[in-house]
């Protein structure tokens, strides 16, 4: 349809819709967004009464009805209801942070309402609303082009299309394209899931890689689970061959699966991660994975762009360079012309700060402009002035000279300015212009500076500190950027991307390749291509790597990076490509942000070894003890309280205070089930010697028995989470948060009072016997503790007979040479 036709048919004009309008036609249409079918709250409710673990619940609450032990019926009631209403909260306090992050993620788009250009969510867009796009925006909707010279867009991702396709008027443009070059207007054609994109999205799910965090736990509950069902089948065959009832063995059975299988573990960790992104939302980084949580806290090297991030980007004009103009001014006139109007770019402003007044451009008419882009790296627009009709351009010195044809002597003075103001640690921007249809003529430079952020410095001190190294990548040349690295501490050691990479950036490295970008500080002339090759060469090379940037050229590094980084003032395509986003200009906010995750990455930890510990003593006990005794040291309505008791509190691991780990950190399985197999079977051995001491000591029948081993279980079990959630000294800071702290004293608080009056659902034992437990309880903490330190002494290569074997292998064979000039050989014998 013709763009006239397509305008009347939308009821709108080339100047927009009003307020009123929009806002009609948005209660008709509804929202520019893909709609989501969220089921409701009913629904959502009962979905937790429905799988595996439900039905095992489900079952053993049969059972107790068939067998008429209406206790068990009662406490396993409450404890299906209460894993469902868990896991519906612990649902919802996740799904709810990750909508409020969202919300600040909404695509903004550039429309115009009421005669007037504003910024508006792109879900308020309407049918008929027109709209401006331009390098870097992501398209809002499917829009017809109105003005402009043209849009060239990515289209890949809808079509399949490898190349960008470009764009002029009258031609349509998709909702979730990305502009690559170019700025046009539009009207919006369609919205929400009456778009390509919309339509597109009902033939095609989405596929996932599997995270490190998803592996983890995978891997986890893998190990609890068959750990758990070989040791309840290894019961069950015993005591079917003893003469059990199958009823009772199988209730018993499945209750004890019940407490030991991890069903909580991925909510509690998705909890902990949601509520460690509301945190990381308030230190202004937003949060669009969650996942990404955790491989951010692995980052051994960041990728940072130089301009905006260790610069401040406030570009400021130097005293020009004149080459082929009469003086400076008409250098800054030229590239003032040769700016974009009404432009936001930090480089224009600078230039057109440097005229005398508004009024020098005062007879001048732009007839055309031709925008930046990352390729052809500069600005032209045909000019109409006193003077007549002719085109200026500024842009990279290198490529301005390419297009002129200067002098020798010009050439040369150009390029030593050049090398000059870059020894300065200044950007040059090269200035030309052609008269008609003449050759281009090289006028000078303009050169900017952009001094280093007051804290970049520190910041990368403190980078250092964390075990993470800092890479610098910029499209500038070697001599700014090994300026500017110099003078943040970086380092020198400023490499071209070109020389590294070749070519062609997408060819596979070699080993000494890979060596050289792991080995230097930074990268210069960075192309877009290079900056994905240099984030897969360092992975390549075992690191995890985050990268930042701020334009549709990053996206391809950001989404390659294990945590991409879209800083302050990002474009939306480099925003929808990132794992985290930054609201705050500076890379001090990302080292926040990475201690943050550390810190979240700890509690995760912790929550694991715990989960093991727990089983492993909970099952491997019970197990042992129906094997060596043919009696139930616990009854299945003490597992069930039991159950209830450890893992109600445990949530308050999302908000524990843990240390800060000075070094990146990553799953370690060998790690987390070594101390967790340890602790748990400590935890075995003291469990069996208090069944020893009530059964030969103390003299107890089996009812008295069960309530004893209930409360020793329910009292070392956030024992042992204290000892578990730091790989420090059980009395050592950091201490334990007070919300945690009071859970699990209220917890055992409830335990004790159950245990001593019995309360109807258990035999109540002497307050003597339940003050030996805690004492008994506490004694064994302490062993435990002790064992972790020892593990990890272990694991880490610093026990005794560790640093003796090292202290043997460091020893000099030989007599070390007298000392003597640095540098200067000893002897024949010296090396």
């Amino acid at each position: 349809m013709p763009l006239p036709e397509a305008l009347a048919e939308l009821d709108s004009t080339r100047g927009g819709l009003s307020g009123a309008e929009a806002h009609k036609r948005l209660e008709r249409c509804g929202p520019n967004a893909i709609e989501e079918h969220r089921r409701g709250v009913p629904a959502e409710l009962a979905s937790f009464f429905w799988g595996p673990i439900p039905w095992m619940i489900e079952v053993a609450l049969v059972l107790s009805g068939v067998l008429r032990h209406w206790d068990d019926v009662a406490v396993i009631g409450v404890l299906l209801v209460v894993n469902a209403a868990v896991g519906f909260w612990q649902e919802h306090t996740a799904a709810d942070a990750v909508a409020a992050l969202k919300s600040q993620l909404a695509l903004r788009a550039t429309v115009c309402r009421d005669g007037g250009w504003r910024k508006v969510d792109a879900a308020g867009l309407v049918p008929g609303d027109v709209v401006r796009v331009r390098l870097g925006d992501i398209v809002p909707a499917d829009v017809r082009l109105l003005d402009g010279e043209y849009l060239s867009v990515d289209q890949s991702a809808l079509t399949g299309e490898s190349m960008p396709a470009d764009k002029r008027e009258g031609d349509a443009a998709y909702s979730g394209s990305v502009a690559v070059r170019g700025d046009m207007t539009a009207v919006v054609t369609h919205t929400g899931s009456r778009t390509y994109f919309g339509r597109t999205t009902r033939l095609v799910a989405a596929a996932r890689p599997v995270s490190h965090f998803q592996k983890a736990v995978l891997a986890i509950g893998d190990y609890l689970i068959w750990m758990s069902l070989v040791l309840v089948l290894v019961l069950v065959v015993v005591e079917l061959f003893r003469g059990a009832r199958v009823l009772t063995l199988l209730q018993f059975a499945l209750i004890l699966t019940v407490a030991a299988i991890p069903v909580a573990m991925p909510a509690v960790l998705s909890v902990t991660m949601a509520v460690g992104a509301v945190a990381l939302s308030k230190m202004k980084a937003i949060v669009t994975r969650l996942e990404s949580i955790e491989e951010m806290a692995g980052i051994d090297v960041l990728c940072s762009d130089k301009t905006g991030t260790l610069t401040e980007n406030r570009l400021t004009l130097g005293e020009p360079v004149p080459v082929g103009a009469r003086d400076g001014g008409q250098v800054v006139l030229a590239g003032a012309l040769a700016c974009a109007p009404e432009t936001d770019d930090a480089i224009d402003r600078a230039v057109l700060g440097g005229l005398p007044g508004a009024e020098a451009l005062r007879g001048y008419r732009q007839t055309g402009f031709v925008p930046f882009d990352p390729v052809g790296k500069r600005t032209s627009a045909d000019i109409t002035g006193p003077e007549g009709s002719f085109t200026v351009t500024k842009g990279a010195p290198q490529v301005v000279l390419a297009l002129c044809d200067p002098a020798p002597d010009e050439a040369a003075r150009a390029d030593e300015a050049v090398r000059r103001l870059a020894a300065a640690g200044r950007r040059a921007l090269g200035v030309a212009r052609r008269d008609g249809d003449g050759p281009w003529r090289f006028l000078g430079l303009l050169p900017l500076s952009d001094p280093p952020r007051p804290d970049s410095a520190d910041t990368v001190r403190r980078a250092v500190e964390h075990g993470i190294t800092v890479k610098m990548l910029t499209g500038d040349n070697s001599a700014i950027a090994a300026e500017v690295a110099g003078r943040i501490g970086l380092g020198t050691e400023v490499r071209r991307a070109g020389d590294l990479l070749g070519d062609d950036p997408r060819r596979r490295l070699g080993d000494a390749d890979a060596a050289r970008i792991e080995a230097a500080d930074g990268f210069a002339e960075v192309f877009p291509e290079h900056k994905y090759a240099i984030v897969k060469a360092l992975q390549e090379r075992g690191h995890v790597v985050g990268m930042t940037g701020d334009g549709v050229n990053d996206a391809p590094a950001l989404k390659q990076a294990d945590t991409g980084v879209a800083v302050s003032g990002a474009t939306d395509a480099a925003r929808s490509a990132a794992d985290l986003v930054l609201t705050a200009p500076g890379l001090s906010v990302i080292i926040a942000a990475i201690e943050r995750a550390r810190i979240i990455f700890e509690r995760m930890n912790s929550y694991a070894i715990y989960r093991v510990t727990e089983t492993i003593r909970i099952v491997l006990f019970v197990v042992a003890a129906m094997i060596a005794f043919n009696t139930y040291p616990i009854n299945a309505i003490l597992i069930i309280l039991l159950a209830l008791f450890n893992d109600l509190p445990i949530m308050t691991i999302a908000v524990d205070n843990t240390p800060l780990d000075p070094q990146p950190v990553r799953w370690d399985m060998r790690r987390v089930l070594s101390v967790a197999t340890v602790l748990g079977t400590i935890g075995v051995v003291e469990t069996f010697l208090m069944l020893l001491l009530a059964r030969q000591w103390l003299h107890l029948d089996t009812s008295h028995i069960q309530t004893l081993i209930f409360l020793k279980l329910a009292v070392a079990g956030h024992l042992t989470l204290f000892v578990a959630r730091s790989r420090g000294p059980l009395l050592s800071r950091p201490w334990p948060a007070p919300a945690m702290l009071w859970a699990a004293i209220g917890t055992k608080v409830l335990a004790t009072a159950l245990v001593g009056f019995g309360l109807g659902l258990v035999t109540p034992v002497s307050w003597a016997q339940i003050g030996f437990v805690w004492v008994y309880c506490i004694a064994w903490v302490f062993v435990e503790d002790w064992a972790k330190l020892a593990v990890y002494r272990h694991l880490d290569h610093s026990s005794t007979h560790h640093r003796r074997f090292l202290g043997h292998l460091h020893q000099q064979l030989h007599p070390a040479p007298a000392a003597g000039p640095r540098g200067a050989r000893q002897g024949p014998g010296s090396t």
